[in-house]
């Protein structure tokens, strides 16, 4: 059986669901099955901290609608956003691995020795300073340089984004001399391939780093992924009012 990844997309924008499908997808191709799904409340793309907690909610409600919409379970969890809301609480939940995009793109980048982030929307920056001290990259994270624009005004702007990206990268490379730059958002994957000539140090793409990731993960997954146990999901439909809807 070919492993499953599910993807939980916490903003509620099906393009962004698709575009973390597409690229994940090529980044796995054909030796991890990738099941996305979109958040089912929620803003259409999380730009502050009210629009992270309530992600965090919707991706707990997510995981519980897409285990009771299919008689397999997943081999591996990722939150596909660029702030990874309701980490811990979901971590706690599973009997599987689960991370989210800016988890995996510290890791990967943390392996190269300090680096910094670049990324939409101003609000950004303080929550993802936080989450890198709570996930243990507070002293690997130099900095985090935001753009003006979020996520999903570079992303429907792709001439203009690359153009103001490229030299964010550059002004945060220079700025804290890091030995890398995360260009990291749900609607930013695929952008960092396309900076890269412009900039000296290695680009990391969140989403490339969450394909990689899931690759180590599910490397030696099972033929069978293990469900959560019914008093875990009891107490999970209490805590969120999960309820079906189709």
């Amino acid at each position: 059986m070919t492993p499953q990844l599910l993807v939980i997309n916490p903003n509620t924008s099906a393009q962004v669901t698709d575009l973390l499908a597409r690229h994940l997808g090529g980044v796995l191709r054909s030796a991890v099955r990738v099941r996305a799904v979109t958040a089912r409340f929620g803003p259409p793309y999380i730009s502050d901290e009210a629009g992270c907690t309530v992600a965090g909610h919707a991706v707990l409600d997510a995981w519980l609608h897409a285990l009771h919409t299919s008689d397999t379970a997943p081999h591996a969890v990722l939150i596909g956003c660029f702030g990874d809301p309701g980490l811990l609480a979901l971590r706690e939940s599973s009997p599987v691995p689960v991370t989210g995009l800016a988890e995996a793109a510290f890791t990967e980048a943390a392996r190269l020795g300090p680096f910094a982030v670049v990324t939409g929307g101003a609000r950004w920056g303080p929550m993802l300073q936080r989450l890198a001290h709570t996930l243990g990259f507070g002293d690997a994270l130099a900095g985090v340089h935001t753009v003006a624009p979020t996520g999903a005004q570079l992303a429907a702007d792709p001439a203009g984004a690359r153009a103001l990206l490229a030299q964010a990268c550059r002004d945060a490379q220079q700025r804290w001399g890091v030995s890398s730059v995360i260009v990291g958002g749900a609607g930013l994957a695929g952008m960092a391939a396309k900076l890269q000539a412009e900039v000296e140090v290695p680009l990391i793409d969140s989403v490339s780093a969450a394909g990689h990731w899931a690759q180590r993960q599910l490397g030696t997954a099972a033929s069978s992924a293990p469900h959560p146990s019914p008093d875990v999901l009891a107490q999970l439909r209490c805590a969120t009012g999960f309820a079906p809807r189709y």
